[in-house]
Parts: C-alpha cells; structure tokens; sequence
C-alpha cells in the first residue's frame, strides 16, 4: 500500500467510496449523494491548502479504480475547521475506507500520513469529529494518538435517529531535530 495527493480523475473511486455512506450510515452527515461534477469540484477544493491524501494498492482488487488505474482504498483530508482568522491554523479531519478494504490498516496508515502532511502545512490542531456509534473510528483515532475532548448531544438527525458527535484533537508537536 501506498499513499499520494488526490487527483481530479479519483473523483469516481472517491464517490464511490463515499456515497454508501452518505446512504446507508450516520458516518457522514450528509444526506444527498454526489454527482461526479460535485466529486470533482470537491476534489479541486483539496489540491492546495487542504489536502486530501488516497492511499493505493494495486495487488488486488479491493477499493476502486482511479487514476492511472490504481486502485483507491480509501482516502483522508483535512478541511477548514471555522473561518474566522484566528482558527487558521486548526483544520478538522476526515477518513473513509472502502468497505472491502477494511480491517487492513488502511485507515491508520490514510490518518498517520494526514496527520504528518498537515504538520508539515502548518496547521497545529486536527479535530476529528465522529458519530457517537462509529467505534471504528473512534478506536482508529486513539490509536493515532488523539485524545477525546467533548461530546455534543443530539446535534445530528438522519435516518430518524438524533445522532451524538463525539470530539477528538490531536495537537501536532514541534518537531526534534
């Protein structure tokens, strides 16, 4: 498995990925699917300040095929936190595997690599902010080194159901030369 930067011509295999979600579960609070246009202009919002990292394997057929014919297993971002100036520097994360895919270390290798790249692009905070019942991604996040600083009660509804956010924080250190 490898890991590089999001391209335009992922934006089927990311949809792909992300659609069931927004479908069938409470991991993502959206509640329309995306087009490919929607996909691709996602995408172009993510090739500079805030990246969106994919990771990759082509030894089998697990994942979706994107660019280059590679084969996408998941992916990861950072998106902007608040817009107001001062929180700059804070950007909230994202990790989606491909249901196949899962249980392979995808999601740990997508967050640890995110985690470095948004160190080395200045930004000092990543939140991740979780639906109360996504154990696996809360176990991933701990994992990873985030810590739980709060829980906002029934701040969600979808599929019926009010939904809980827990919130993580991982605050990038300075790095020892």
């Amino acid at each position: 498995m490898r890991t590089r930067l999001v391209e335009v011509d992922d934006a089927a295999a990311l949809m792909n990925i992300y659609n069931p979600e927004v479908v069938e579960t409470t991991v993502s609070f959206d509640l329309v699917p995306r087009s490919l246009e929607d996909q691709e202009d996602w995408i172009l919002k993510h090739l500079n300040t805030h990246p969106c990292i994919v990771a990759l394997n082509n030894e089998d057929d697990l994942g979706e095929l994107g660019a280059r014919g590679e084969r996408i297993l998941g992916f990861a971002l950072v998106s902007p936190f608040r817009d107001r100036p001062a929180y700059a520097t804070t950007v909230e994360n994202s990790v989606y595997v491909h249901r196949r895919a899962r249980g392979r270390g995808v999601g740990e290798t997508l967050l640890r690599e995110l985690m470095a790249t948004a160190g080395e692009s200045g930004f000092h905070s990543l939140i991740a902010r979780i639906v109360g019942e996504n154990e696996g991604s809360i176990r991933l996040h701990e994992k990873c080194g985030f810590t739980l600083v709060g829980t906002e009660i029934e701040v969600g509804r979808k599929h019926g159901r009010w939904l809980d956010v827990v919130e993580y924080q991982y605050v990038v250190r300075a790095r020892q030369n």
